[in-house]
């Protein structure tokens, strides 16, 4: 319960909130933290913060305090690999990420937590690769003083299923590479394909273990994957035979190898022909030739999920469909863009 008294009666009183000050291109802030006890000398500056009253707080049984509250739903919301700020400011508390990695948002958790009158919490997109140390999402009950049972409610949802947040840890991938086509194994033309898989896989603290080229011929695309296989790679890339064309065989390849679960076709542009196969639990991932030209394709959105531990299968292939489409910018800004931000 909030007791209102004026201005010149609040001297010798501590404050119930903080009191925020702005002043338009400079400064944005507490002016007065929570606990401050109000003096003669801080009764202009409240008044030219335009207050001409304050509160004094008497919490019944049934209300809890927005900082206190805040810290709750903080504590709730925070998973794995989440930490979260010591101290609410202004009933809001800030999260960040304890390592580095593959930040994982609960959507549905979260919206149905936004759903609980008097709360909220704001994240970073869903699968959004993070440093230690980053801020991921902030959480803040919205009035000063609310009923607990509201804010129990809130924790609730979050907590259900491991917490709204978390921040998975990217494994070291040993990764085996084959590049296919009777072009590239004839020494036709050269391979560019390698150099662009390396990097991507090395930017992301996974290293190559070996490339092997192999023509358009099933058997010998079987072979070099069971190869790979045996000096323990345990992540595959395929790039090239990923299209419609009779000769493109990569796929067969993929089959004859053995492979128990395999989803062809990404609702992504550029990487409509990715694919995605699994050799028991050994993912293999197939790249289709918009690799060479785009610096950005499905690639990009599926191999850290990966490297998470995430098993990616046609649901996730198909939900990439919303904020899936490259605007082809000329200066490419990824991840600073929309693409791959869905909800």
């Amino acid at each position: 319960m909030l007791k209102k008294i004026k201005l010149k009666d609040a001297v010798g009183i501590p404050l119930a909130h903080d009191i925020t000050e702005i002043r338009p291109g400079e400064f944005k802030g507490p002016a007065f933290r929570k606990g401050y006890t109000v003096c003669n000398e801080d009764v202009c500056h409240l008044q030219k913060l335009g207050k001409n009253h304050l509160y004094v707080i008497h919490l019944e049984a049934d209300e809890i305090h927005e900082d206190q509250a805040a810290a709750m739903l903080a504590h709730a919301l925070a998973g794995d690999g989440i930490v979260r700020e010591e101290a609410p400011r202004e009933g809001k508390i800030k999260l960040f990420a304890e390592r580095d990695g593959l930040l994982h948002v609960d959507t549905t958790a979260l919206a149905a937590f936004n759903m609980v009158d008097e709360v909220m919490c704001a994240t970073l997109h869903n699968n959004t690769l993070v440093q230690k140390g980053a801020l991921v999402a902030a959480t803040r009950a919205i009035p000063l003083v609310m009923k607990r049972a509201a804010i129990e409610r809130a924790a609730a949802i979050a907590a259900q299923n491991g917490a709204v947040l978390s921040v998975h840890a990217l494994r070291r991938a040993l990764v085996g590479i084959v590049i296919t086509g009777n072009e590239v194994y004839h020494g036709l033309i050269e391979d560019r394909f390698a150099p662009i898989l390396s990097e991507k896989i090395e930017a992301l603290g996974s290293r190559v273990a070996g490339i092997t080229v192999a023509p358009d011929d099933a058997e010998k695309i079987s072979q070099a994957i069971r190869d790979h296989l045996d000096r323990g790679c345990d992540l595959l890339m395929l790039s090239g035979g990923m299209s419609v064309d009779p000769d493109d065989v990569t796929r067969k390849g993929i089959r004859l190898a053995g492979a128990t679960e395999m989803h062809y076709g990404a609702a992504v542009l550029p990487g409509a022909m990715f694919l995605v196969a699994y050799l028991e639990d050994v993912p293999l991932l197939g790249v289709p030739a918009c690799g060479l030209y785009h610096r950005t394709t499905a690639l990009d959105l599926v191999l850290p999920r990966v490297l998470a531990g995430e098993r990616i299968g046609k649901a996730a292939l198909a939900f990439m469909g919303h904020g899936g489409l490259c605007k082809d910018c000329p200066r490419c800004t990824y991840p600073h863009c929309p693409f791959g931000k869905s909800a």
